[in-house]
């Protein structure tokens, strides 16, 4: 109870000499406070894990919740304990911003009602908390729908990696249409020049099946020479087989990306994507409902402050408030002046400090008077002394 007192920014003190139904009140407005903060941890360290958690396939995730494969597990041990780590800083941060909107939001006229003037003055803290429940909801509305979630991210993981192995095979098939042209080329004269050979072998031999080699014959063999040390430079020759190797290079460059496209896909999986899958599938309404539901959470303590009827407490409170005020000599005259705008404005009088003033300037004074005293006696000390010896203040040179 001590503890939901203080994050309410509730007086122990006063709280222990009021009556019962102060001290639950502000047991419930402690309450909401540490639950936020808790909530706030919790969403915070998921959101943090969800960003820097190993990317995969978002269908093993779903797997391994329903216990389709029970010896996959999908959590990260070191990023799960940073992400700890995170989430309670973030809780904490949380807390003591929520502690610090409700403890500066008055109490407003002190009746249920709730005016135009409490609710202008209590905007900036409104809109402080609809921002801060806003981000505890988006995490945890990713974690209530994460199995329709994952289901819809596989199903665009897939459609992601079909789209990059169509664009590697675009993109690295017209390069290695240019060099496979090259080398077909290549290929085919050494096919026509392998043929012209296997006939002038045959030509060779039925000559000299025929009674010898002859001039023509000769001729043959010569051709044969020519052709083979032809396609001997062909095979040899360094264009040739750098456009080989870059074939080959670029075969295998293309082999290692459509195999790294799952990779790629997976890296689909973060924060921002599911948070528009939760859109997607939950539909605008549910989503809206879940985070006017933390909004309800959020605001409820600054409302709850605005709502809230004078009690024992808030009497013995300013009751206090004036007793420290008195006992410290502080006096306010209000509604005194008014400012250039025309507001009333209070006159605050510090009547120890004005005390401690009008001693000190006193004090002044009496030195000062003292030391006028003290140079006007030596003077007339001096003077004397010259009267009765003048000769001693006069030089001759």
């Amino acid at each position: 109870m001590r503890l939901f007192w203080k994050a309410a920014g509730a007086d122990r003190f006063i709280l222990e000499r009021s009556t019962y139904g102060d001290q639950i009140k502000y047991v419930c407005l402690g309450g909401i406070i540490i639950a936020t903060g808790v909530m706030a941890a919790i969403a915070g360290g998921y959101a943090f894990y969800t960003i820097f958690a190993p990317k995969g396939n978002a269908i093993d995730s779903f797997k391994a919740v329903e216990g389709i494969a029970s010896n996959y597990d999908p959590t990260d041990v070191p990023t799960a304990l940073i992400s700890i780590v995170f989430g309670l800083i973030w809780g904490a941060i949380i807390f003591n911003i929520d502690r610090f909107i409700v403890t500066s939001t008055g109490k407003g006229d002190g009746t249920e009602a709730i005016t135009r003037k409490e609710l202008v003055g209590a905007l900036p803290r409104i809109i402080m908390g609809a921002i801060i429940a806003l981000t505890i909801s988006k995490p945890v509305e990713i974690r209530m729908f994460k199995t329709e979630i994952d289901v819809a991210l596989h199903a665009k993981q897939i459609k992601q990696e079909q789209a990059y192995k169509a664009e590697i095979e675009k993109v690295a098939n017209g390069e290695i249409d240019k060099k496979q042209a090259i080398i077909r080329e290549q290929l085919n004269r050494i096919a026509r020049l392998d043929s012209i050979s296997t006939v002038r072998k045959a030509d060779i031999a039925y000559e000299n099946s025929h009674g010898g080699c002859s001039l023509k014959c000769t001729e043959f063999k010569n051709q044969l020479v020519s052709n083979q040390a032809e396609v001997t430079a062909i095979k040899s020759d360094p264009e040739f087989i750098k456009v080989k190797k870059d074939l080959e290079a670029l075969e295998t460059d293309k082999l290692n990306k459509l195999k790294e496209s799952g990779k790629v896909a997976a890296g689909l999986d973060g924060l921002l994507e599911r948070i528009k899958l939760a859109h997607e599938e939950a539909g605008w309404v549910i989503s809206m409902f879940v985070t006017l539901l933390f909004m309800t959470i959020e605001l409820t303590p600054i409302f709850f402050k605005l709502m809230l009827i004078k009690s024992p407490y808030d009497y013995m409170e300013e009751n206090i408030k004036e007793l420290i005020k008195a006992d410290k000599g502080i006096e306010i005259q209000h509604n005194f002046y008014p400012d250039g705008e025309g507001i009333e404005r209070d006159l605050v009088i510090n009547h120890q400090v004005l005390r401690i003033l009008k001693e000190k300037i006193q004090l002044l004074e009496a030195q000062s008077a003292l030391s006028n005293e003290a140079i006007n006696a030596w003077k007339h000390k001096k003077q004397n002394d010259i009267n009765n010896n003048p000769d001693a203040y006069l030089s001759e040179e």
